[in-house]
Order: structure tokens, then sequence, then C-alpha cells
């Protein structure tokens, strides 16, 4: 063992007129987006709202209300929680009041679609019952939205996701058996009418399969739920607990931004010509004990920029390891497709290529990625897993734990990188439990491995799903179930985008 304990300076973000901050509050707050001034610049943000009429309401009202500014911090904690100066302020761009269009959807309908008794066709009912209005928008609207905002009823976030239990339900009830036998393609006899076995091949809970059966009309979605929009700050007893006003108004600004083309910010640490490639696996739902399992890949760049790439169902788990690992064939398409896809999108040429995967790389699986890796570009295969399972865990003298950015240095292959902890810039933790460390490991290829954990420490402030000092795990590991959870769960939908702002 060769330990040693270093302390990473929180990473930069790059903002307007090139101004450098490492919050992203402050360096919106303060400067604007980092593409205020590029032609890429989105000047008017189109949108159209899917939702009931109270739904649509309650967004036109936050419309109003994200163009001002919300100023309100429990116990004057405004390091914690920043006011908000207004959408224009923060990002160079006016939010319109009013989208382009709008489609109210019969909240009886909805509710009575989400009591249904068996959970993939309540998930496909209404899954059904958004895509509706996403055609019509898609299909006869003059101006193309840059972003559909779906405004959910909390009972359908309640009612419609794979562990949900409901109460009262209608509709016909089903067996686990006959359920299994409709996901395997076959109908149980005698049959009494006919039987839509579509639902069955889709994953049961409604964000996931809505995110992957709209990306065909080629319109990016924002989900939000009724609550989510409460122009109030105080939590009274009954209701669902919410973080500040400004919070969510900096967190749903900043994702809308985001999915309508802008560029909030971008990384100071990350390299020219460098990409980091997150490997997602994830067991099928329909085979026996989940022998069957698909793996996708997120490809993240110096620009903040990412994209989506399917890969192979087959045999990858094994439940003895408890590993995700392919063969070497499916490696090299794998990486293969991704490569192709980064091309098409007019991609720069690249020098070094960092995989980050949770689960072992195994030897003729790197030998898959090396056999598609152009030539002339480095290769580095990593592990990068949370370590919550052996209990290591540092701790410091007096209230606040270790802080953020601490690396332990095992070895010159191996370490231990904390992505939360204490943050010197909120002067807290905002966090719950006893940070734990993310175990990085260099499996193939040659790289520092100070420098890989301080690359992996800056890909932990790419989320523009939310606007937060940093997340405990990089983009490309943070956001694997995601990817899983909306491409391999729904592996009958053939029309995929590779942009990753339909996946979050």
């Amino acid at each position: 063992m060769n330990e040693s304990l270093i302390i990473f300076d929180e990473p930069e973000l790059e903002f307007r007129y090139g101004q450098r901050l490492k919050d992203p509050r402050d360096g919106l707050a303060l400067f604007g987006p980092f593409d205020a001034d590029s032609p890429s610049h989105p000047k008017s943000l189109p949108y159209i709202i899917l939702g009931t009429v109270s739904g649509i309401s309650q967004f036109r009202a936050w419309s109003e209300a994200m163009n001002c500014p919300a100023i309100y911090a429990p116990k004057g904690n405004f390091r914690l929680w920043p006011p908000f100066p207004g959408f224009e302020a923060a990002f160079c761009s006016r939010w319109p009041s009013d989208p382009i269009w709008s489609y109210p959807i019969d909240e009886h309908q909805l509710l009575e679609a989400s009591r249904t008794h068996e959970k993939h066709e309540r998930s496909y009912k209404v899954v059904d019952i958004f895509l509706k209005g996403l055609k019509i928008a898609a299909d006869k609207l003059d101006q193309k939205p840059a972003v559909a905002v779906c405004v959910v009823p909390d009972e359908i976030y309640q009612t419609c996701r794979p562990e949900s239990f409901v109460s009262e339900t209608v509709g016909e009830v089903v067996s686990k058996k006959t359920v299994r036998s409709r996901q395997a393609g076959q109908l149980e006899l005698p049959l009494y009418g006919e039987v839509n076995l579509e639902p069955y091949s889709l994953s049961p809970d409604f964000r996931r399969q809505l995110k992957a059966r709209s990306m065909k009309h080629d319109i990016p979605l924002q989900i939000i739920r009724e609550s989510s929009l409460r122009l109030t700050d105080n939590n009274q007893l009954g209701q669902r607990t919410l973080t500040p006003l400004s919070d969510r108004m900096w967190n749903i600004g900043t994702t809308l931004y985001y999915k309508c083309g802008g560029k909030p910010w971008r990384l100071v640490t990350a390299r020219e010509g460098v990409c980091y490639i997150g490997l997602a696996f994830r067991r099928a739902e329909d085979t026996e004990k989940g022998k069957t399992a698909c793996c996708a890949a997120q490809m993240f760049l110096n620009t903040g920029d990412g994209i989506v790439f399917l890969g192979d169902f087959g045999p990858w788990y094994s439940p003895k390891t408890k590993q995700f690992q392919l063969s070497k064939a499916s490696a090299y398409d794998l990486l293969s497709g991704v490569l192709r896809t980064y091309r098409e999108l007019g991609g720069k040429e690249l020098t070094e290529i960092f995989l980050h995967s949770r689960s072992t790389i195994s030897n003729k699986e790197f030998e898959g990625y090396q056999k598609a890796c152009p030539n002339g570009v480095k290769l580095v295969g990593i592990r990068v897993r949370s370590d919550r399972s052996n209990g290591f865990r540092l701790f410091r003298t007096g209230e606040m734990p270790v802080l953020r950015g601490t690396f332990l240095r095992n070895n010159e292959r191996s370490g231990l990188l904390w992505g939360s902890g204490f943050k010197p810039r909120l002067a807290t933790y905002d966090g719950w439990e006893t940070p734990a460390p993310l175990q990085i490991d260099i499996q193939h290829g040659d790289a520092v491995i100070e420098r890989v954990a301080q690359d992996i420490f800056g890909l932990t402030k790419l989320n523009y799903n939310a606007c937060r000092l940093g997340e405990s795990q990089p983009v490309t590991v943070g956001f694997s179930d995601a990817v899983g959870e909306i491409l391999i769960s729904n592996p009958t939908v053939s029309e995929r985008r590779p942009n990753f702002k339909f996946y979050i």
C-alpha cells in the first residue's frame, strides 16, 4: 500500500465573458450562461404544455413567477439556498409566460387510467393519453417546440411506478402467471376478446415509458409533478415537503434552458479531445431470473454535450459474481456505435477515451473496446462504483463530515474519492448520511490515478438536470440508471434519439 490523502480544489465552471466560478448559481446570477454570446444561444424558447386544466394553469402561473426573483432561505441561510434572480437574468433569455400550444387532458379519464389493475396496462394507458397530445403537436404545429412540459398529477406519480400499490383498481384482474406469459409474447387459452401485448414489452414505470415512446416525435420532455409548482415556501401539514421556491426555480429553469438547446456552463478542467464514456447495464425484466441483460453507453465531452447509444442484449449478467461483462464482439459493437454516432453529429477528433463502468471490465471485453478504438487514441478502462458495502469511512473532528473532493490514494491504480461531503462554498454538508466514497480502479490502460480522480470529480458538475454545486457521482455513472431505465426497459421502442437531453 502507498496511501496518501489529497484534497482537490472544487472544479471551476466557465460562464459568459469567460468568467469562472465554482457554483453554477453564482456564475449564472453574476454573468449568465456560457453560450450567451454564441450563435447557438436560444433567444426564443418555444414550448408546449400537456396536462390537466389545473396543471396547465399551475404551470402558466409558474412561468410568470419564474421571470421574477425568488428570495427566501430557511433560517436565513442564503449560502445554501441562494436567491433566484429571474429566468432572464440567469439565462439571458426570457421564459415565455404562455406556451405556443397547450393540450388539456381530461382529469377523470387520466385518473381512471391510472387505477387500472395491471401495472403494465396502467402505465401504458396513461402514457397513451400524453402521447396523443404530443403527436398532435409534432404533426400539426407550424413552429416546432423546443421542449414539451408534461405536468403530471401527483396521483400518477404514486400509482404508475413498478412497485406502486393501487387500493381501488378498475379493469381486468391479471395473475402473475398470465403477466409472465404475455411478457413472453404468449396468450393463454381460453381467450376472451383481444389482448394487446405491447404494454407487456414496455416498462411499467410511467416516466421511463413516456420518455422512451415519445422520442419518435423528436421533442425533449420535462416531466413535472403538480405539487412541484407550488409557489409558496411554506410546507404545510399534509402537503409534500419541498425545497425553497428559489431552489426549485434554479433546478427547473436550468434543465428547461438545457433542453431548449442552451449550454448553461462549461467544465473548465475538461480537456480538448478527451471523452468519457459511461457504460450502463440493466437486467431484462421479462426473463427468468434476469439472466439476459442489455448494455448502453453515454458519452460526454469537454463541452458538456452528451450522446447515448444502445448496445446488445445477451447473457451479460453473472448471478455468481453479480457483475455485467460483455463479450468481445458486443464490446466492439458498443464502442463502435458510440463513436460512429459521435462522428455523425459532427464530433471533433479524439485523443483519449476513458471508459467508466460500475462492473469489472474483463480482459476479453477490453480487447473488444480496443479493437473499436481509433488508431492513435488512448483508451483507459476504469471501474467507478459507490463504496457503500465495505463500510470504509473518513471522519473529521467537529460536527461536519469529510470535505468534498477528498481523495485517498491506495496505490498507483486505485483510490477513494468523496464526491459528497462538507462544501466550503455552502459552509455546510447538504446531505443526510455519512458521506460514502467512490471506489476508483484503473483496470486497463495507463493513466495517473490522481488525474483520473480529478477528471471524475469534475464530471460531478455536469448535471444539467439540476443546478447544484456538485453531485456525489460523475455524470457518466450517476445517469447510467436513467439511461438503462429508458432504453433497456423499453426494448421494443425502435426510434431513439442520441442526444442526452431526451433521457433526463
